[in-house]
């Protein structure tokens, strides 16, 4: 009993160690100019201050919107390491992979081709800090080379536990 738990132990730190492997790998990739995707639009870059930009949007401002009684809400897609959505994730968001891998672009393609252009959807990862994030952008680029118009990049400045859980926002965990 005690050996299989070793190694169970063993084997979830070699997942953790791989996948922080590959996220900084990814990002490094991305801050050389080399980031995977589609299309050409990129996501406007947070003005000076970090914190807006008009396809980006602030946990509180997420929130307030997840909270209205309107009856559209936003789709929201988590577009990281499913290691990180199995922990936590916003409440109602579909898991479609790291879009920093061609296969979860496809996914993504697939999952959002039939909606209407102007749907409002929420793409977030949380994976590691903003500017290093391997997956937002071409996720982005995905979306606006469809046409969708109402894409929205969830700004999360160090990471989803930091931003977004610590701070008592809504979260589940488990698939």
């Amino acid at each position: 009993m005690r050996i299989t738990r070793v190694r169970i132990l063993v084997s979830s730190i070699a997942a953790i160690s791989l996948t922080c492997l590959l996220v900084l790998d990814e990002g490094a990739r991305c801050s050389a100019g080399s980031s995977p995707g589609t299309a050409s639009e990129e996501p406007q870059p947070a003005e000076q201050s970090g914190e807006t930009g008009p396809n980006l949007i602030q946990p509180s401002e997420l929130v307030g919107i997840m909270k209205s009684s309107a009856d559209s809400k936003p789709l929201l897609i988590q577009v990281g390491f499913n290691v990180l959505y199995v922990q936590a994730h916003i409440p109602g968001s579909e898991f479609i992979g790291p879009a920093s891998s061609p296969e979860a672009v496809r996914k993504l393609h697939q999952r959002v081709a039939a909606l209407p252009r102007t749907q409002l959807i929420v793409l977030y990862c949380g994976c590691c800090p903003w500017d290093e994030c391997p997956n937002i952008k071409p996720a982005f680029r995905e979306l606006s080379a469809m046409g969708f118009n109402n894409a929205k990049l969830l700004y999360i400045t160090h990471n989803f536990g930091e931003d977004w859980v610590k701070k008592g926002y809504p979260a589940a965990k488990g698939k």
